[in-house]
């Protein structure tokens, strides 16, 4: 014979502890101090490495991930360098040669060239990258960009065969 016995909340529902006692001891994980390694500080049982303790340490273990050898690439964009144009001459980091300003991205700590903005001016750009889009328009306003850096991909002709 099978014995259905009864749970035991279920005389208990306009009850606030639900037969825990105190409220704070049913209260998540409040009565056990928390959670995996939460609560175990000052007073806990382990003995913590100190590696915990030092300034600046928040977590133990790996996290994230890790990039060795990446060149970050900083960007400045057609209406930035337009916009500090006259305090960049002042600097003398743009030289101006006739109606042609000559910029040298590296100069100014930036590496790539963006198309974002609207241009007036001639400009002849030295960059280590720039985008089809900024290209296109510093040649549309009748200026150039070098850049050193470019890799140019020549594809092998073929060999012909003397038979």
């Amino acid at each position: 014979m099978v014995v259905y016995k009864r749970k035991k909340n279920t005389r208990m529902r306009a009850k606030t502890t639900h037969g825990y006692g105190s409220m704070k001891k049913n209260r998540g994980a409040g009565h056990r101090g928390g959670r995996g390694r939460a609560g175990s500080g000052k007073r806990g049982d382990v003995k913590k490495p100190s590696l915990l303790w030092k300034k600046g340490h928040k977590h133990k273990g790996k996290v994230g991930f890790k990039t060795y050898n990446r060149e970050s690439i900083t960007s400045i964009n057609l209406a930035t360098l337009e916009q500090k144009l006259p305090s960049l001459i002042e600097k003398k980091l743009v030289e101006k040669n006739g109606e042609i300003f000559k910029v040298d991205l590296s100069k100014l700590k930036f590496k790539k060239l963006l198309g974002t903005g609207n241009i007036k001016f001639k400009y002849e750009i030295t960059a280590d990258y720039a985008s089809e889009k900024a290209i296109q328009k510093i040649e549309k306003a009748g200026g150039k960009v070098i850049l050193p850096k470019a890799e140019t991909k020549t594809i092998p002709e073929p060999e012909q065969n003397s038979e």
